[in-house]
């Protein structure tokens, strides 16, 4: 199930700033574990502040092109949310731990279609104690790849056909029927009431469906896969990291759509998950230049990836 893109790797013994696992040795660590609280802050106060101006330039345009073009420029911007989310979830977003929860785990957590609870958090921790152990949250996303052509489209589709947003929100969409789910649902719907009535307070609640609902329904599930596929898809179980995510190298346009903050930067971001998403390019450059991360282990561009990740069989 697993395995079929991980590449045959050298040794690595370490050198003066890497361990033999490529976590950096103790000096170099606490340097690189330095969380920028004041730029982190901006960041937090962006990702807020360019949705809700989006949406005013569409209102104030007032043509259905206008809202076309916003609902995919709204999905990237979903898509930032939940990286900085995720941020969060590693507590990484800010150093005092209740400002970073508040902000990165609940509030963007709302933002992201999720409960605003810690149930991602240690979701998440299991995928970084163990990629693709038995309590991998994500294993048959990674799994099985490289898959038939066919295969992939027929999984594209169902992200654009609103399928997999439906599949990824059912327990939440219908968990107040469920007294498993009951909590967590509620918390959901609070949380989107919430953004609901930020859109009715402005005089436009109808965009939070074509500007918030829609994007992320037809959309990000796209941007999504397509990112989560880069990260792991057709890698396996293993010590050593680097037969368990892939090393792509980042451009300007992808970081600014799919890979924001630094998440691109991701066998980095598993060799040390206590690193912020700012430093992630500086370790990545030392993992390189320190033999660690090897050229034939790293991809040219997304786009190849892809290519790989697909036969022609059927």
């Amino acid at each position: 199930m697993t395995g079929g893109m991980a590449p045959t790797l050298r040794a690595f013994a370490g050198s003066e700033r890497l361990r033999s696992d490529g976590r950096p040795k103790p000096e170099l660590r606490a340097e690189l574990r330095r969380i920028p609280n004041l730029r982190n802050t901006i960041t937090a106060i962006s990702v807020l502040v360019v949705p809700a101006l989006v949406v005013g330039a569409v209102v104030s345009i007032g043509h259905w092109l206008a809202v076309a073009a916003a609902i995919p420029l709204m999905a990237t911007l979903q898509n930032r949310l939940f990286i900085l989310h995720h941020e969060g979830a590693h507590r990484l977003l800010f150093s005092r731990r209740r400002i970073n929860d508040v902000i990165g785990v609940n509030l963007f957590g709302w933002l992201s279609f999720g409960t605003g609870t810690h149930d991602y958090r240690r979701g998440h921790a299991n995928h970084h104690r163990d990629e693709f152990g038995p309590k991998e949250p994500d294993f048959l996303l990674y799994s099985f790849y490289p898959i038939p052509r066919e295969s992939m489209r027929r999984k594209l589709i169902r992200d654009i056909t609103g399928i997999s947003a439906y599949r990824v929100l059912r327990n939440r969409l219908t968990g107040v029927f469920h007294r498993r789910h009951l909590v967590n649902s509620l918390r959901f719907y609070g949380g989107q009431l919430a953004v609901f009535g930020v859109f009715w307070l402005s005089g436009q609640p109808w965009m939070y469906l074509l500007l918030w609902v829609v994007p992320y329904v037809f959309v990000y599930q796209l941007l999504n896969r397509l990112r989560a596929v880069a990260e792991h898809g057709g890698m396996t179980r293993s010590p050593d990291r680097r037969a368990a995510s892939h090393v792509i190298e980042q451009s300007r346009l992808v970081r600014a759509i799919l890979v924001p903050y630094g998440v691109g930067y991701h066998l980095a971001h598993h060799v040390d998950s206590g690193v912020p998403f700012r430093r992630l390019p500086a370790l990545t450059k030392i993992l390189q230049d320190d033999g660690y991360i090897t050229p034939e282990l790293v991809w040219s561009s997304y786009p190849a990836l892809w290519r790989g990740l697909t036969t022609n069989d059927r």
